[in-house]
């Protein structure tokens, strides 16, 4: 597809186009042309047999449901999933939603796209707080430790995996689904699960480790290019098992290791889930465990109600259906 269908024969891409907003701020009578990420493609069948796009699109402020139902054949060959595209589109209401039905869309070419404001960060979505920062805090945590084993494993941890562990998303959609989301949601672990622990005398040092290796397979899982898809190993496997194969490694690396140490570590991770209906093969079943297993499920559960609340900018008393939360959010006025 060449440039003039957007109106770009001009030096400005984009030419005297109108411009779509931000994804977080999209209505329905939104229309014109944006720069984003293309998160997730897929061809499917609709109703009448005919083939249509469905994709998902994502900029710093959120992302957004995408259909392509007219020159499918062609549009499908000018972009990937993973890739910056440009598009041509309007907004429209579904099923209480909103998405966008796009009528033109490419890649995006960046020496083209730059002079009309394109710029990689404004498409990938990240923590709020700077990641250096947070990996600061982290190895402060890391360093307070007081049993030497443990401390020893985590530095032997952090030095092996940090450079994901730096960047890597929480998850593919569900909680902290962006940018160093699994360091934010570690160390918002950290910060509830050690309160707990002075309240309820469980044991701080072993529980810092849990926070911290208890998704530790999701660096495997997990495949994270600016968007996030799930690998063969994180497929097959999961992330629960690959954080214990992963915790047995590092302790065959230290020698006196205590074996019973070991085993409560990976407890915490086998049980983190909280039941097996949940996905964990066993059930928490020391003070540690299960302090890290309600405090995991809350920080994912509230990270989803704050971002359903922000989410909703409509002026009634309460938030649309949660399908995943299965209620509705009452918004405080």
């Amino acid at each position: 597809m060449n440039g003039d269908l957007f109106g770009e024969g001009g030096a400005r891409a984009g030419g005297g186009a109108g411009r779509l907003p931000q994804i977080g701020m999209v209505q329905a009578l939104s229309c014109g042309a944006g720069l984003y990420l293309c998160a997730r493609k897929e061809l499917r069948t609709g109703r009448n047999g005919g083939e249509f796009l469905a994709i998902v699109l994502q900029d710093v402020t959120g992302e957004i449901a995408a259909k392509i139902f007219n020159e499918v054949d062609t549009l499908r060959q000018e972009f990937e999933a993973g890739e910056f595209v440009k598009v041509q589109a309007r907004g429209s209401g579904y099923n209480q939603g909103l998405e966008l039905l796009v009528d033109k869309i490419r890649r995006v070419h960046a020496e083209r796209d730059r002079l009309d404001g394109f710029r990689e960060e404004d498409c990938i979505r990240a923590a709020p707080r700077p990641g250096d920062e947070m990996w600061a805090e982290l190895q402060r945590r890391v360093a307070s430790v007081d049993d030497a084993h443990i401390r020893a494993l985590l530095d032997r941890m952090l030095a092996a995996h940090g450079d994901k562990l730096k960047i890597w998303p929480a998850a593919q959609t569900v909680h902290h689904a962006y940018r160093s989301g699994l360091l934010e949601h570690v160390l918002k672990l950290i910060e509830t699960t050690t309160a707990l622990a002075d309240a309820y005398g469980a044991r701080r040092g072993l529980l810092i480790a849990g926070v911290i290796l208890h998704d530790i397979g999701k660096l495997q899982e997990l495949n994270y290019d600016a968007v996030t898809q799930y690998s063969v190993e994180g497929n097959l496997v999961g992330h629960i098992a690959l954080g214990v194969m992963m915790l047995r490694e590092a302790t065959a690396a230290q020698p006196d290791f205590p074996v019973a140490l070991r085993t409560e570590l990976e407890h915490l991770i086998l049980s983190h889930h909280g039941t097996r209906e949940h996905g964990s093969p066993v059930e928490p079943m020391t003070v540690e465990a299960v302090l890290l297993s309600v405090c995991d499920d809350l920080d994912a559960k509230l990270h989803q109600i704050h971002r359903h609340l922000t989410n909703d900018d409509s002026d009634a008393p309460f938030t649309p259906y949660h399908s995943r939360l299965k209620r509705v959010f009452y918004k405080r006025t």
